[in-house]
């Protein structure tokens, strides 16, 4: 039996719970590295165009697919395309499961450096060799690494565990306008430290002969994808508790330009600080472009010690990192309740299942940052082919029908070209090009034993644990497509109410 249907309190609490959703450490700690990894302006100009043609595409098609079926993915695959489709599900919602066991993790560091802003450890004068052995000494320390990820997945539990409306929407509302608030005050100190103009010209010098580099473009679209939450199942979880007449072209539209929104400020703050506190641009250039793991980290807690107040405002802005990471890693776990409960099991017992799950899973990406890279690597090409199933099944049902039915429906505010059915026509193509590229790259990182699953940024490594996720997937197909319970057409009632009006 489907479980009683809960529903966001308003259209604000979806929003702010969708954004809460794209905004996470996705923007605050991946973006200004993998902008300064890949040139910066260039960068922005592919990651923007990667926002129209895959991540805007792909959110309005999976709020359909939630919709249309009022089920989680798994469910979702299984009445949107057939019951054979369902394994496309499966895949969705263990990939998003599987970068949840890693990023519980990355949210561990966050709420430790607030222990440490807090407790006044980053002091005036410290340079990067002091702050890098800071990182050092926690990051391989793996009691703390391990503690920190208990406590971040205990949180994120509660929160889920208290349900939608009194839960999830509750502590967006909350987070979301202090997560800009504090990013904001960072920024302000940021590009007003001596030196900072460098890192904004870094950002957003076009440089456009670099757009004829394949990686960039690669680095942009998995960088969207990671940060929006496009292809990630969340969009398809969220749709399932909302109101019958909700605009979905308006609604993604505000989640896509607010995750950029939030991303340029986080870069406008990380880069700037990064020239401003290096002794020379050499060293600030050779920093940027080894695309460290610790980047914001490391660099961060020179600059606040910098500032009056530092340590309060170290304090402030590494709980705003929490923040960030929290309402990412909210809707990561709802996926996983979600599908659980569609099979009938109630919503506190299968979010102790998805904690307790989700925690030890992630002990090992907690215990070596060599397994986390490795997590971040395999499972981010993975959320490319979760966009490629969803576009699997918008082109089954036929592009233009989901376009004015389902899109275009007679309450949008916005009303959305064909422009919308050729981006999700061209996803095989997209999806072809960018994973192919990939792969060359890492065979020609590991020239010699690209295939061995060891190595941690090898070809080998993502076609051993995706093809176990897919045999895993394969194999469970009819016995999940018949456990998961009937959902419940949200799109087709509202349509229904509107039809009677008339």
């Amino acid at each position: 039996m489907s479980q009683q249907k809960e529903q966001w309190g308003s259209r604000w609490g979806f929003i702010a719970a969708s954004i809460g959703m794209a905004i996470g450490t996705g923007n605050v700690w991946r973006f200004p590295r993998v902008a300064a990894a890949n040139g910066g302006g260039p960068f922005i100009i592919a990651w923007t165009i990667a926002l129209f043609v895959w991540v805007l595409p792909l959110l309005m098609g999976e709020m359909v697919m939630g919709r249309r079926t009022g089920l989680g993915t798994i469910g979702a695959f299984r009445d949107y395309m057939g019951k054979k489709y369902t394994w496309m599900g499966t895949w969705i919602a263990a990939v998003c499961l599987l970068i949840m066991f890693y990023y519980s993790v990355i949210m561990g560091w966050c709420v430790k450096y607030f222990t440490l802003a807090v407790s006044g450890a980053f002091q005036p004068g410290m340079g990067t060799e002091a702050t890098q052995a800071i990182w050092n000494a926690f990051t391989t320390t793996p009691s703390q690494t391990i503690f920190f990820h208990f406590i971040s997945m205990s949180i994120a539990g509660i929160i889920i565990y208290k349900g939608v409306t009194n839960g999830i929407e509750k502590a967006s509302k909350i987070m979301i306008p202090t997560l800009f608030g504090l990013l904001l005050i960072a920024l302000f100190r940021a590009v007003t430290l001596p030196g900072a103009a460098k890192g904004l010209e870094f950002l957003f010098s076009p440089k456009l002969h670099m757009l004829t580099e394949p990686k960039i473009w690669l680095a942009a679209f998995t960088q969207a994808a990671w940060s929006t939450g496009a292809g990630w199942g969340f969009i398809i979880t969220y749709a399932v508790y909302t109101k019958k007449k909700e605009d979905i072209a308006g609604n993604c539209m505000i989640m896509g330009f607010s995750d950029n929104v939030g991303a340029l400020i986080c870069g406008m703050t990380v880069l700037p600080a990064i020239f401003a506190l290096s002794p020379s641009t050499e060293f600030a250039d050779a920093a940027l472009s080894a695309g460290n793991t610790g980047l914001t980290f490391i660099y961060l807690a020179q600059l606040f010690p910098t500032m009056p107040f530092g340590n309060i405002l170290a304090g402030i802005f590494f709980f705003a990192m929490s923040i960030a990471a929290l309402s990412s890693l909210l809707p990561m776990i709802e996926v996983g309740v979600r599908n659980i409960m569609d099979a009938g099991v109630e919503r506190k017992k299968a979010t102790l299942i998805v904690i307790i799950v989700g925690f030890l899973a992630g002990v090992p990406s907690a215990y070596s940052l060599n397994i986390n890279d490795n997590q971040d690597w395999v499972w981010g090409v993975g959320l490319l082919l979760s966009g490629l199933f969803v576009a699997i099944a918008l082109m089954k049902k036929g592009l233009e029908k989901v376009r004015n039915n389902d899109i275009n429906t007679p309450w949008s505010d916005y009303k959305i070209g064909k422009w919308w059915s050729v981006c999700v026509a061209l996803f095989p193509v997209f999806t072809v090009v960018i994973i192919g590229w990939w792969i060359w790259q890492a065979i020609t990182w590991y020239p010699g034993n690209w295939w061995d699953p060891r190595e941690i940024f090898s070809v080998g490594t993502i076609i051993v644990q995706f093809a176990v996720l897919i045999g895993i997937a394969l194999l469970t197909n009819n016995w999940l497509a018949n456990k998961i319970g009937q959902g419940h057409d949200i799109m087709e009632s509202a349509l229904e109410d509107t039809r009677g009006s008339k």
